[in-house]
């Protein structure tokens, strides 16, 4: 078994909807009958008893290796803990090679659980050893590593039960939800909505007490100290017992409380000096420890917290007990469980040893000992939800404690008898406020209910309605889709919004170009999702980048599917037929929003197929307004767009709105057939986003399809009385829409310029050829820079055999080199003649040509100037 070609596919995909490892697997003549084999199932099942048996090929099947690999790989995550449920094994044209898809929740552990896997099939097939145990451990402690933390996975919970896209930054807690403009973002319970200067306020312990003393919310007397004896002069004043702790502390780090005399608050002191700076000593407060979490104005959850402990059954020592307490699953290291694992360490030694206790002591059946005297979840301790006994006003208090040191989200220490009863009624204190507060002892409390704390802060963050989204529109299909592209982004922008695009020219925010070359693939849109001042989203979607790494969003609100016509890059990636093709096209369709719709092509029996896989509404758009597909679908009161008496007309039901061709200068007064199209797919776009329409009608009207604006697509220059038009055009329907367009040119002779991509399909290259020999006089064959695997002269070859049987061409040349070939095209071009260039370098093709037609009106300056 030869595994290749492990990908990653981090958005919706060809496959599902999931994030997914994709895999090529080969497999020799026994390995694809494994299935057949009793003993290799046996074998698989002795090393690894969990895995999934309904996944794998029923016996009697012919099932294969890849069957095997992609089930375990499967199950492998599973066990380790990560909530997944997808995989699929498809064969290929190939035989013996297959793609095997396995969903992932976390991309290093399911990288890592596919090469387990690889390792778990041979070692069934050799009959060798396999460590099922360390497996799944080195797969737990993975996913424990990446996997986002109890807090931050709550909030992005809460985000995904209300449709907020998120993406995480970092292998840490940081988060983006929503897109451009709308974005928010969180590092663990800290918003980019918290202040700065309340962090550094709560982390100050003495200014904090400050402010709240002044707000007149009661909090311990006490004050920094200087040293330990100064620390010990501070608890005289103060009046033992005290509490010891640095200044600028958390989790309870270094804090020692309820110590009485001399020698407990100088080690103390020490303590607290070791994790901080300075050092506070305060009155210590009888009573149980409570945490209330104040997320904007409102308390939303409280618990109580107490400390670590074991309690005596009179038979093992202190240290079994808490191995006992230690083995609960429930309890681990650092914040990935809802408990964490107590320590024996010296801070506990010192507490047992108060209470007359050694680690290997056996206290009586029944007795408490408390190993810690601070109750933080992160030493150990366990939490009681206790939000539904909060008197009004201590919650009144702890907003107020939150608001006045300036936090969104904020954590309450409160010291008291309990929380049924105001501060005033009780001896109760604030004794800290919490910056980027803990959630799990509120998410899964020890006892009682948890809370939805997550969505608490979600709903703080956006108000109720927004989802966090921009409008998004995908553009996907074999031709039009850069200039579709574009004219929708200029559409947009002339309503207002600042446009993010990608497309195979580069990147752009507003006006501004931010990235160049083939953009039209995931990470670009991302990018632009990323970016604060984009309000609006359009993007050119190419089959690449779907294959590749799946869609950079989860959803789109409009899919456009141009054409998909005779396809492009046939025989790539197992991409063997239009059918194929028009599947990977599918996925936009696939993931339109059930509010979105679909754009597609009705005159494309392909494209027209989609509307099935569309979770939205459909608008269907042909030039001929009897075509079938489009008559059934307005006569049921639909939306559709189409062509009537020099007018682009948009049809619901009774509503109609025409834009005169005469009015769009992209279409040349509707004589380019494919403008004509791209120019219906953008009006239906925009259509479906609820733009005006006076500003469609201007946007209409200064979109001109020059170099500047869309250089590539159909650019038509002068030059010495000819006409030439340099187009991007590299596959057969291209070369088909530009024969159409050009013959509603008139020209004397037509000359056209053109090489071919090295990575399509010989017939395809020989098509190209074959179409323009019907309709220009002379071809001149250039062979390019990027031969794409091609050897030297073979596009050219394969050019040269599509002009065999030509009704129209009668000359041929090949010219090695780009931009010679566009030199020997225009020093024969006369006026009333016709070029057309079908360029390959294209923002360095079309600079060279419009410095040539520069040049040119510089010589016949100077020439009239001379005679």
């Amino acid at each position: 078994m030869d595994v290749s070609r492990v990908r990653a596919l981090r958005g919706p995909n060809l496959w599902c909807r999931q994030t997914a490892i994709e895999a090529i697997v080969s497999c020799d003549e026994l390995e694809r009958s494994i299935g057949e084999q009793e003993s290799f199932g046996n074998a698989l099942r002795a090393r690894f008893p969990d895995i999934d048996i309904l996944r794998l090929p029923a016996p009697g099947q012919a099932g294969s290796l890849a069957h095997a690999l992609a089930s375990a790989a499967l199950r492998l995550q599973t066990q380790a803990g990560c909530p997944i449920t997808f995989s699929r094994t498809s064969s290929t044209i190939e035989p013996g090679v297959y793609q095997v898809v396995v969903e992932y929740s976390e991309e290093e552990v399911g990288r890592l659980a596919f090469a387990l896997a690889q390792d778990l099939c041979m070692a069934a097939m050799h009959d060798t050893p396999f460590d099922l145990a360390d497996a799944l451990a080195r797969l737990r402690e993975t996913n424990e590593d990446v996997r986002l933390g109890p807090s931050t996975g709550s909030i992005v919970s809460a985000a995904l039960e209300r449709a907020i896209p998120y993406r995480r930054l970092t292998q840490g807690s940081v988060v983006q939800f929503g897109w451009g403009c709308k974005q928010r973002r969180i590092q663990a319970a800290e918003t980019d909505g918290t202040s700065a200067i309340g962090e550094s306020i709560a982390q100050d312990k003495e200014l904090t007490k400050m402010l709240l003393a002044t707000a007149g919310v009661p909090v311990p007397d006490g004050r920094c100290v200087s040293s330990a004896e100064d620390a010990w002069a501070a608890a005289l004043e103060i009046g033992a017992p005290v509490v010891v702790k640095p200044r600028d502390g958390n989790q309870g780090k270094g804090v020692t409380v309820n110590v009485q005399t001399r020698e407990q608050v100088l080690a103390g002191y020490a303590l607290a000096c070791a994790r901080g700076t300075e050092v506070i000593v305060e009155r210590y407060f009888p009573g149980h420890d409570f945490r209330l979490l104040v997320v904007g104005d409102k308390l939303v959850a409280a618990a109580r917290r107490d400390p670590p402990q074991v309690i005596g059954d009179g038979r093992r020592s202190i240290v079994q007990l808490v191995e006992l307490i230690n083995a609960d699953p429930a309890r681990g290291e650092g914040h990935g469980t809802s408990l964490t694992l107590i320590r024996l360490d010296v801070i506990a030694l010192a507490t047992i040893a108060k209470q007359g206790y050694a680690p290997d002591s056996v206290p009586e059946k029944g007795v408490r000992v408390v190993l810690r005297n601070n109750a933080n979840l992160s030493t150990g301790g366990t939490a009681t939800d206790v939000t539904d006994h909060v008197h009004p006003e201590l919650a009144a208090s702890a907003v107020a404690a939150a608001q006045m040191v300036g936090l969104d989200i904020c954590g309450i220490d409160l010291v008291g008898d309990n929380v049924y009863e105001p501060l005033d009624k009780q001896a109760g204190r604030i004794v800290e406020v919490n910056a980027a507060p803990g959630l799990r002892m509120h998410l899964s409390p020890s006892f009682g209910k948890g809370r939805a704390v997550g969505d608490a802060i979600i709903a703080n963050m956006f108000c109720d309605g927004d989802n966090g989204r921009i409008p998004l529109v995908a553009v996907a299909g074999t031709n039009g889709k850069t200039t579709t592209v574009r004219l929708i982004a200029h559409l947009m922008a002339s309503a207002g919004r600042c446009v993010g695009m990608t497309n195979s020219d580069g990147v752009y925010i507003g006006h501004e170009r931010i990235d160049t070359g083939d953009c039209s693939g995931p990470r670009s849109a991302r990018n632009v999702l990323m970016h604060p001042y984009v309000d609006a989203a359009v993007f050119e979607t190419a089959r690449g980048g779907i294959l590749r790494e799946g869609l950079g969003f989860d959803r789109c609100d409009v899919a456009v599917v141009t054409n998909i016509g005779m396809g492009d890059h046939l025989g790539l990636n197992f991409i063997s037929t239009v059918e194929d093709l028009a599947i990977v096209k599918r996925v936009v369709v696939e993931n339109v929003s059930t509010d979105g719709v679909a754009v597609l092509n009705a005159a494309d029996p392909i494209v027209a197929a989609m509307a099935e896989n569309c979770p939205g509404g459909v608008t269907f758009f042909a030039a001929d307004g009897n075509n079938p597909v489009l008559a059934n679908h307005r006569a049921r009161g639909q939306r559709v767009v189409y062509v009537e008496a020099g007018d682009i007309v948009l049809a619901e039901g009774r509503f109609e709105r025409r834009f005169e061709l005469d009015r769009i200068p992209l279409t040349r007064g509707g004589t380019i057939g494919f403008q004509v199209e791209n120019a219906m797919a953008a009006l239906a776009a925009v259509w479906a986003l609820g733009l005006t329409w006076p500003a469609v009608q201007a946007g209409l009207g200064d979109f001109v399809n020059d170099a500047q604006a869309a250089p590539g697509r159909f650019n038509v220059f002068s030059y010495r009385g000819a006409t030439l038009i340099a187009d991007y055009g590299h596959n057969p329907d291209a070369m088909l829409a530009l024969v159409r367009a050009i013959d509603s040119m008139p020209a004397t002779r037509r000359v056209a310029v053109i090489s071919g991509a090295g990575d399509r399909r010989d017939i395809d290259i020989r098509r190209q050829t074959e179409i323009l020999g019907g309709a220009f006089d002379e071809v001149i064959l250039y062979q390019d820079m990027c031969q794409r695997g091609r050897v030297d002269g073979e596009v050219l070859a394969l050019l040269r055999e599509g002009l065999v049987n030509a009704r129209r061409t009668r000359a041929v040349q090949e010219i090695r080199g780009e931009f010679l070939a566009i030199d020997a095209a225009l020093d024969q071009l006369k006026a009333g003649e016709l070029c057309l260039i079908l360029i390959d370098q294209v923002e360095e093709s079309l600079a060279y040509i419009a410095q040539k037609i520069e040049s040119d009106g510089k010589l016949l300056a100077s020439r009239s100037v001379a005679l």
